[in-house]
């Protein structure tokens, strides 16, 4: 515990030299480890209340959605569930289809751009009236910076729409505790096979900090070091 920190701990017990506490009555040294222990609190408090900063990040990549398989690429969207009411005006699609991708997630637009991950997911037909879906995906990353982690989105989508916008649920690995949106634009669309490449734009927030920075930067220098090693002693009464 370096100087200064010992200068506090004084201070808050009023106490001059570091020779009188051996001299003290119990009861005085009670309340002398009392007030070192509300002090170590105030400081923790003070870190943890400065420890999180928050982040914003914007990540942009496509996504090729196989409805038909080719001959370059099999099919990564299988239906799994077909229900039996048609839409109206679409009668190959029904309320209640369900299914299920595991899309590659590029770069770039083009198929042969470098890999980066997979989407990975569901989406259903939920509208009664209109081509409609519910979107539950995981954006997960192969590659890159990002290799390992993962992103959660969820959110209502029709398929006319310009642009669907998708909520940040959460993460895992690099993204954890992520919040924010996806931005979907169809890139392409082949309406001989159905088959898409859709660009995704997210904007995340991120929560981003540390004990030891926000100690060392923002309060006393060594008062990590005095916060993780606390005395147990010093909550005996």
């Amino acid at each position: 515990m370096d100087e200064l920190y010992k200068h506090m701990l004084r201070s808050t017990v009023q106490v001059e030299s570091p020779f009188v506490l051996h001299s003290l009555p119990d009861h005085t040294m009670a309340k002398r480890k009392l007030s070192t222990v509300q002090l170590q609190l105030i400081l923790i408090s003070m870190a943890l209340a400065t420890a999180t900063a928050t982040a914003t990040t914007h990540l942009q990549f496509y996504v090729h959605d196989v409805v038909t398989a080719t001959a370059g690429s099999p099919a990564t969207a299988v239906h799994v569930a077909r229900a039996m009411r048609p839409l109206p005006g679409v009668p190959n699609v029904r309320f209640g289809d369900t299914i299920v991708i595991d899309d590659p997630l590029t770069e770039g637009p083009d198929a042969a751009s470098p890999a980066v991950g997979r989407v990975q997911g569901f989406y259903t037909f939920v509208d009664q009236h209109q081509l409609a879906v519910i979107l539950s995906l995981n954006i997960v990353f192969t590659a890159g910076m990002h290799n390992g982690s993962y992103l959660v989105v969820q959110g209502k989508g029709a398929f006319f729409d310009e642009v669907t916008e998708l909520a940040v649920s959460g993460g895992a690995g690099r993204f954890r505790g992520a919040s924010g949106y996806g931005l979907l634009r169809t890139h392409s669309f082949d309406s001989g096979t159905n088959n898409a490449v859709v660009k995704i734009e997210i904007h995340l927030q991120m929560f981003q900090g540390s004990c030891e920075f926000t100690c060392e930067s923002n309060l006393v220098p060594g008062t990590c070091a005095a916060l993780t090693s606390m005395d147990m002693e010093s909550l005996e009464m």
